[in-house]
């Protein structure tokens, strides 16, 4: 008698190879949900649930202006290229239009584009790696790695990001054609994303130029990726001059503006700075692992290892000349992480499987991978509760100003602001941004207190919003109106936000 149970005379044996293909995505899928629940969790605990970045307030901004009145202004009737990441503003506003909760909507597309970083991740082994495994090592340790899911839920653009980027190397390790014109198109798209993305030629073309067999056919590649990119990048600079009368965002200018002075520094120092930021937790213990795969990559002609791990020293080298800055985990590297980690877990399978060789070699191996496991899930559970309380400075500062501002200042009021993001989302006033980002007139005096006091005036500013750390001088002789008073921020070794009267 069979044993294979029926069930409307089909045999259960041909579920088989659909359950094996589905087995990976629904662990992956599963460990991304409770990754991310746990992050919510540790922080509904503390000040209840936001976002640990006020700039994730700048999007959802755009998102809310966008969907409810069809503009892309931050403020009603004032076009500005303010955000980084239009797409990613984009995908917020359809939340809007479906009248999601905006905090729901945000924590469920980057929890989504965890879940396609770690199955771009796992791809992205098995063309650097010929180990096969029965667990999905390189998914596994992005949906639990630390940073990687601190921004998952910070309602920025940078999961999405990190996604795209590995999608990207995986599809120039199988492109072959015309292919390559939709390598280029994903690479325009990146741009969307974040203007960075742009970097992605390099990897794209080192590969194309060294793997094509023949001119001919790198040059008819070239022309397909060329193609590919501009379809999308050039819309994008056509955007930024219809929308600020510049080709790229005011952030970009705002940003390294703001932080020249970094550039004093060396540029070694500045770049060993940018390198350490993914070796804090499981990451160290992957650095033999990155160095044995790029070798091994120009030993075996490998060009997608190389090209990866190029790229990431390349992408590194690059904030360290331009945006020097290593503040909140290291947001601006983040997306560049998961190439080190997967390059690394690549190097590392090797060395494990080398290290089978021999016991002491053995026992070494195995000691090392299982510290990448234990130093994951420490950092896991350490930074969960640095998640709760960056959440909670901003919404006992950042929001709650924003709410006394909405609920105390005149309703023509003119405010001024350095941190912007949740100001204009809750405190329904016009502003001025200290910062630049909505306001580029600022950009060439920011760190000039003299010259920005004289240009408040001029602007007629009846209140300024800003840490006081900020600034020594702008708010001497002003009459302070409120103060946060919360303890989040002065635990954290930080400051309480402050309003005050300009005129």
């Amino acid at each position: 008698m069979s044993l294979k149970r029926k069930a409307g005379g089909v045999s259960s044996s041909r579920w088989g190879p659909a359950v094996a293909v589905l087995r990976v995505p629904a662990m992956l899928a599963l460990m991304v949900a409770v990754a991310v629940a746990g992050y919510l969790l540790a922080s509904s605990r503390v000040a209840g649930l936001g976002f640990p970045l006020d700039d994730a307030w700048i999007h959802q901004t755009y998102a809310r202006s966008l969907a409810h009145t069809g503009q892309w202004a931050y403020l009603p009737g004032e076009p500005s290229a303010g955000s980084t990441s239009p797409l990613w503003s984009l995908l917020l506003a359809a939340g809007y239009r479906l009248g999601v909760n905006p905090l729901a909507w945000a924590y469920l597309l980057g929890g989504l584009a965890l879940f396609g970083l770690a199955l771009a991740g796992q791809h992205f082994l098995h063309e650097l790696s010929a180990a096969r495994s029965a667990l999905p090592w390189a998914g596994l340790f992005l949906v639990g790695e630390w940073h990687l899911v601190w921004a998952a839920g910070s309602g920025m653009e940078t999961i999405p990001y990190a996604a795209l980027i590995l999608v990207v190397l995986v599809l120039v390790s199988r492109a072959g054609g015309r292919g390559w014109g939709w390598v280029g198109m994903l690479i325009g798209i990146g741009v969307w994303l974040r203007p960075d993305a742009l970097t992605l030629l390099g990897p794209a073309g080192l590969v194309m130029l060294l793997g094509e067999k023949g001119w001919r056919q790198r040059w008819l590649a070239l022309g397909w990726l060329t193609l590919g990119f501009l379809l999308l990048f050039g819309p994008y600079l056509w955007f930024n001059l219809q929308i600020q009368g510049s080709l790229w965002p005011n952030t970009l200018y705002a940003k390294q503006a703001e932080y020249a002075q970094l550039q004093n520094l060396p540029w070694l120092q500045r770049f060993a700075d940018q390198l350490k930021l993914p070796l804090i937790g499981a990451g160290i213990f992957l650095l033999p692992g990155f160095v044995r795969c790029l070798w091994v990559s120009i030993q075996r002609r490998a060009w997608l290892g190389l090209a990866a791990a190029i790229w990431f020293l390349g992408f590194a080298g690059l904030y360290a000349l331009r945006l020097p800055v290593v503040y909140q985990y290291g947001r601006y590297l983040i997306p560049a992480m998961p190439v080190f980690f997967v390059v690394g877990l690549a190097g590392l399978l090797d060395l494990v499987r080398l290290g089978s060789s021999n016991r002491a070699a053995w026992i070494l191996t195995r000691t090392w991978a299982f510290s990448v496991v234990g130093v994951w899930l420490a950092f896991y559970g350490l930074v969960a509760s640095l998640y709760a309380r960056d959440v909670a400075i901003i919404e006992t500062e950042m929001v709650a100003a924003a709410h006394w501002v909405a609920a105390n200042t005149e309703p023509d009021a003119l405010i001024a602001a350095h941190d912007i993001g949740a100001l204009g989302y809750f405190g329904q006033r016009r502003l001025v941004d200290l910062a630049g980002l909505i306001s580029p007139d600022v950009i060439p005096f920011m760190r000039d207190e003299a010259a920005l006091a004289r240009w408040l005036d001029a602007q007629q500013v009846d209140y300024l919003v800003t840490f006081p750390g900020w600034y020594s001088q702008l708010a001497q002789g002003k009459q302070p109106v409120f103060t946060s008073g919360a303890a989040y921020s002065l635990e954290a070794g930080g400051e309480n936000m402050w309003v005050y009267r300009w005129r």
